[in-house]
């Protein structure tokens, strides 16, 4: 895409959603030039409070360290927001946070600008700051601990790579939403009532109220700071009307004091002062720990009666309304987190999952589109960024005109709005125990995962990585580790030894549950470490009903707390299947020795190109609604879904509805940094390539269109994979160019949805050429955004290697 044609691009986008007011177009540009740097102020004042209070109760000391952090850290109002809040000392800069973990931080300090992908950069300063600090935090780490705390044979396989879980131990855990109508209807001051009335209500000779205790006391010293960090920002603001010479912008800086003064402490009574109240704690939970995938929840819904009010009385345009909305966007992607390269891996583009949901349906059961979800979809338009990371909720109700909107944004490029199905996940969470009212109000949670706001536990997905291809190595090589030796399983004999795909298939089913059950030992650990070092008393406040039990989430303070890990290289391990059952045993066209010679050498001579020729060519492919290769995938994959389900996670029988395990396809980025570790597979697939991202199927696999992609993907076992059914697709934009193409779509997805029972589909709209240029020019694109798994980035960010990945996704046509 050159110039002229992002030129062309951005004018039929203001054709349809309107312009960026002048104020916000400058002020998204100051974002998007704005340099991503490490920031070492928050890991400075975190060490201080640790330090001055060491030997406080673990909930006080934590609630202490944020006391100290919002009193202390850096504040500024940028010159043409309408917000106030900043995570770091400057917009994009990443904060660092020691108590998770420092290792990696010091061994990485002068790698952050050399980094193929997700640049930061880092000057001297902040260099000797940082490593001023580390020698408080050796051996005293989450990461340090969690290390520490798996078993020895257990972490074998995180050593390995073939259970990841590096993101649960260098960071918080995220992946929620909290009550965010309460706190704008009612203010943080109802939820101070709601923990004096129950500190009045203890009984200190009672151990576990005393345990309660620490826990209030802690979240009242978190109300009261996070009440005066609003003031701080409403005494800068003022500071700020009084020097300014614009009496416009004196006017703003004025109201914006006048409304800091007020919320979140005190409930809302306007759409604005709703929206800054809903930024000021979105941005503290984020300040508080750095766990990625903590979402806004459905907005359209909570805030709909502030818009509607408003509008009518004579006080709000819509213009204005979609203004706030789009400064909100921009706000939020000031958020930024820099992770180890290996997490980076994982995560690439610097994703912060930071979903809004909109559309579904009311607990009624009727149809909840209203006039915020239209202004949400153009002021995200209108926004043209990565965050934050949208998801309709489709249900049969919805309108064709809402769908057509929700079109008209896909269209621009960005990979959203995403859908999630109504018609699948909310009878699978009633299945599971959720009140059907709660189940009614799910949202989505970072990428497809699924929640309901304010009452759900941390981790509804991403608990651990399983990296399913390399598994079957293992698997065909005696239960050892075909690229380092390492005995990890009890065998089932060797491959060549296999006379029958039954075998393998027995081996498949034993092998798979042993390392299932590793995972699950493997997430206890983190979990454990995390609850006995890392409390988040904020969070947990907001969150039903930790106040009501006196315990933080990992506690077991959630009414609801279902987690789930999360399987890689789903279709390498239905192709692998299709090709030994059909040309090693069916066929006997390559024998059980030429096939594991081939995979040992990574096809490297001319007989092992002609085998993985064969491999690629000569058997059915996932993607193709192939009963032969969609039926092999769904029964391998069974015997993870009946396995992890026989584990409870650490926080069942002490609260929650639930405290279940489910599987889940959602891999992000791991299908890069798994195909890191992972020798040739049976596929055809060579060493250390990417695997398949998603439950998609492999590139340029799924020759018969996106109907058949639809049904080979709806063969899965989807009410049991309640963590999230993750499938991309990929058009170029020139198909959506006529209305007949993008109701056409339209049809498709309702189609996908009604008839097979679809979890869940998003769509890249960019050519591959646009893709080539981008990396030979990155110059020209830097508006560029693509869906790299459930979230999206800039493309210009993203490694050469991820950047490969997306470009040889397969294009579908209509």
């Amino acid at each position: 895409m050159t110039a002229g044609s992002m030129i062309q691009a951005q004018a039929k986008r203001s054709a349809h959603f309107g312009e960026l007011t002048p104020k916000m177009k400058r002020f998204r540009n100051s974002i998007l030039d704005a340099k991503p740097f490490i920031d070492a102020e928050r890991a400075v004042l975190v060490t201080q409070s640790y330090k001055e209070h060491a030997d406080k109760q673990l909930d006080l000391k934590r609630a202490y360290m944020l006391e100290n952090i919002l009193e202390h850290m850096t504040i500024y109002i940028e010159d043409d927001t309408l917000i106030a809040g900043n995570q770091a000392r400057k917009n994009r800069w990443a904060p660092v946070f020691p108590e998770y973990s420092m290792n990696w931080v010091i061994d990485e300090l002068e790698r952050f600008e050399k980094r193929p992908g997700d640049v930061f950069y880092i000057t001297e300063e902040t260099k000797k700051q940082l490593r001023e600090i580390a020698p408080s935090w050796k051996h005293n780490t989450l990461e340090d601990r969690g290390l520490a705390a798996f078993p020895p044979h257990s972490k074998i396989f995180y050593d390995l790579g073939i259970i990841g879980a590096d993101g649960n131990i260098t960071s918080g855990d995220g992946h929620l939403a909290v009550d965010y109508k309460n706190v704008i209807n009612y203010g943080l001051k109802s939820y101070e009532k709601r923990v004096k009335n129950a500190l009045n209500h203890l009984n200190l000779t009672d151990i576990e109220d005393q345990k309660k205790l620490y826990f209030y006391e802690a979240s009242l010293n978190v109300i009261k700071a996070v009440r005066d960090f609003a003031k701080r920002y409403a005494n800068l603001a003022a500071e700020k009307a009084e020097a300014e010479k614009s009496p416009q912008r004196q006017t703003e800086l004025k109201k914006m004091a006048q409304i800091l003064n007020k919320i979140p402490y005190e409930p809302a009574d306007t759409f604005y002062e709703a929206v800054q109240s809903i930024w000021l704690i979105h941005l503290v939970l984020q300040i508080e720990s750095n766990g990625h995938s903590v979402s806004y929840g459905r907005m359209d819904q909570y805030l709909f009666p502030f818009y509607r009010r408003d509008v009518d009385r004579g006080i709000l345009t819509d213009e204005q309304a979609t203004e706030l909305l789009t400064n909100l966007w921009m706000k939020t992607l000031t958020i930024n987190k820099v992770r180890s390269w290996g997490h980076t891996e994982f995560s690439a583009g610097s994703p912060l999952y930071q979903n809004v949901t909109i559309g579904g349906q009311t607990p009624d059961k009727k149809d909840a589109v209203n006039g915020l979800s239209y202004l949400i979809l153009r002021s995200v338009a209108q926004a043209h960024l990565t965050q934050p990371n949208l998801t309709v909720r489709y249900h049969r109700g919805l309108s064709d005109a809402f769908m057509r909107e929700c079109i008209e944004v896909i269209k621009l490029g960005m990979g959203m709005p995403a859908f999630n199905n109504d018609e699948v996940i909310i009878p699978s969470f009633i299945k599971r125990g959720v009140k059907e009212e709660d189940a009614y109000n799910y949202s989505a949670i970072g990428c497809v995962e699924t929640a309901v706001p304010g009452k759900w536990g941390y981790r509804c997905t991403g608990m651990s990585f399983i990296n399913f291809p390399r598994t079957l190595l293992i698997i065909m090589n005696n239960g050892v580790d075909p690229e380092t030796g390492k005995k990890l399983l009890e065998g089932s004999g060797h491959f060549v030894n296999m006379v029958s795909y039954e075998e393998l298939e027995k081996a498949w089913d034993k092998g798979l549950r042993e390392i299932t059950r590793q995972s699950v030992i493997i997430e206890n650990s983190c979990d454990l470490v995390l609850e006995q070092d890392c409390p988040d008393i904020l969070c947990s406040t907001l969150t039903d009903d930790c106040i009501g039990r006196g315990k933080t989430i990992k506690e077991g303070g959630a009414v609801y707390d279902f987690i789930s890990g999360l399987q890689v290289g789903i279709a390498n391990l239905a192709d692998s299947l299709s090709a030994v059952k059909k040309l090693v045993y069916d066929e006997k066209k390559i024998s059980r020795e030429e096939l594991w010679e081939a995979l040992t050498n990574d096809f490297a001579d001319e007989k092992g190109e002609k085998i993985r020729q064969m491999l690629l060519s000569g058997a059915p492919k996932y993607g193709n609604d192939d009963d032969n290769v969609d039926e092999l995938i769904r029964n391998a994959y069974q015997p993870y879904i009946d396995e992890i389900a026989k584990y409870k996670n650490t926080r069942y029988g002490r609260g929650p509805i639930g405290g279940l395990r489910n599987a889940g396809t959602s891999s992000i980025s791991a299908n890069v940094g798994q195909g890191h570790s992972t020798l040739a597979t049976p596929d055809g697939r060579h060493a250390r390539t990417a695997l398949a991202e998603g439950c998609s199927p492999e590139h340029s696999m799924d020759h018969n269109g996106p109907t058949a992609v639809f049904k080979s993907v709806s063969k899965l076992p989807t009410t049991d994979i309640t963590g999230g059914v993750l499938l991309n697709q990929k058009m170029s934009p020139q198909i959506l160019q006529n209305e007949e193409n993008c109701m056409k779509l339209v049809s498709l997805i309702r189609t996908f949805f009604n008839r097979l029972h679809g979890y869940h589909v998003q769509y890249n709209i960019v050519s591959r050429e646009t893709l080539i240029d981008a990396q030979k020019h990155p110059e020209n694109h830097r508006d560029l955004i693509v869906r790299v798994a459930g979230y999206s980035a800039f493309f210009t960010g993203l490694s050469k290697e991820t950047q490969d990945d997306i470009i040889a996704r397969t294009e579908q046509p209509l």
